[in-house]
């Protein structure tokens, strides 16, 4: 597969630029799901935590594993588009839509019904222009650019099997994001495999993949008209385009947290300013990697979201957070007195700890 169907190439390359008019943010982040004390979804924590990180950041992953994907219900999933997409308008953010279910059928009901959803939505704004409503259209006017989806968990699943999952999700038609996440799917895609449904379908037009190992990325297989992102955190200036990597942007957990200085790593590294980058790189890694250390062991959440809730515990309230209560988790316990501390003495040993909290 050395040339792409210009067909292909075409359809790939209208519907990104009419799902991006100002072209694909190069940082994004899967946003953190916040919860009140009674478990229901902080409304007004979420508002102050978009505003805080929507000058840096113009994409978002809702619901990422971050965001809980994978353990919020139907209804929690809605709850939080409904807010999440008002937010979107109101800010001028884009958003990919998580699909994270763990069986082909269930990702293909959950994309129908966010379909119709989304397309009652839109009807609703676009209420007395008398101009009909297609599927693009849907999407822009809700700020929604695409659905992200991985493989049907399975460490045996061939990647036979993965195709026909993924392609039978593609054929929906919707723009989309394939995502590699081996640490829930058990499998990963092969190059071959992304490669072959990047020739196949026009609407696959992101990849995101959080492995670590980069294989599909530094296989180099993917047509240029698809955008990379990578999730894996830590040693993040070398992956970009713009240092030699394979990536043309990052979609991270840590974006919750280091917006500020993430947004300026990538600009830096787009200046040809190596050297600059790289500092701000090393300085990020070396935290992230001690504070995920941190919550290696816990039994509820997941590493993305309970590092990123105990960093920006601290954003939110500022240097005096350790005595504040920790935050919930969906699962209803909270994360453990220690680990704020210990996440807060990480913040300020690596010179992070900000100023003032953005509730404050």
């Amino acid at each position: 597969m050395s040339e792409i169907a210009p067909t292909i190439a075409g359809e790939r390359q209208q519907l990104l630029a009419s799902l991006f008019p100002d072209q694909v943010p190069l940082l994004w982040c899967p946003l953190l799901t916040h919860y009140d004390a009674e478990g229901a979804i902080d409304r007004q924590r979420m508002a102050a935590h978009l505003q805080h990180l929507s000058p840096w950041v113009k994409g978002y992953l809702v619901p990422g594993s971050t965001g809980d994907g994978w353990e919020l219900s139907g209804p929690e999933i809605f709850q939080l588009l409904d807010f999440v997409l008002g937010q979107a308008v109101r800010l001028n953010l884009r958003l990919l839509v998580g699909v994270l279910k763990t069986d082909a059928q269930s990702a293909q009901r959950s994309l129908r019904e966010l379909l119709e959803w989304l397309k009652a939505r839109a009807v609703s704004c676009a209420m007395g222009t008398n101009a009909a409503v297609g599927l693009l259209d849907e999407l822009i006017q809700t700020r929604v650019c695409g659905f992200a989806v991985c493989p049907p968990r399975g460490q045996t699943l061939s990647q036979e099997e993965m195709d026909r999952a993924l392609a039978s999700f593609l054929e929906a038609g919707a723009p989309t994001a394939l995502y590699q996440l081996p640490q829930i799917t058990q499998n990963e895609m092969s190059p071959a495999l992304a490669a072959s449904l990047a020739y196949r379908f026009a609407n696959f037009v992101l990849f995101k993949d959080s492995s670590g190992a980069d294989r599909v990325a530094l296989a180099g297989h993917l047509p240029e008209g698809v955008f990379l992102t990578r999730g894996a955190e830590g040693d993040y200036g070398r992956w970009l385009r713009a240092a030699g990597g394979p990536y043309h942007g990052l979609l991270l957990s840590t974006a919750n947290c280091f917006a500020r200085p993430l947004h300026e790593m990538i600009q830096r590294s787009a200046a040809n300013q190596r050297a600059e980058a790289e500092t701000i790189s090393v300085q990020l890694s070396g935290l992230v990697n001690e504070v995920f250390r941190l919550v290696a062991s816990l039994p509820d959440g997941n590493p993305f979201t309970n590092a990123n809730k105990a960093l920006d515990h601290f954003f939110a309230h500022g240097p005096k957070a350790a005595g504040v209560p920790p935050p919930r988790l969906h699962a209803g316990s909270r994360l453990p007195s220690a680990v704020i501390r210990a996440a807060g003495e990480a913040l300020t040993r690596h010179g992070l700890m900000p100023a003032k909290g953005y509730l404050e």
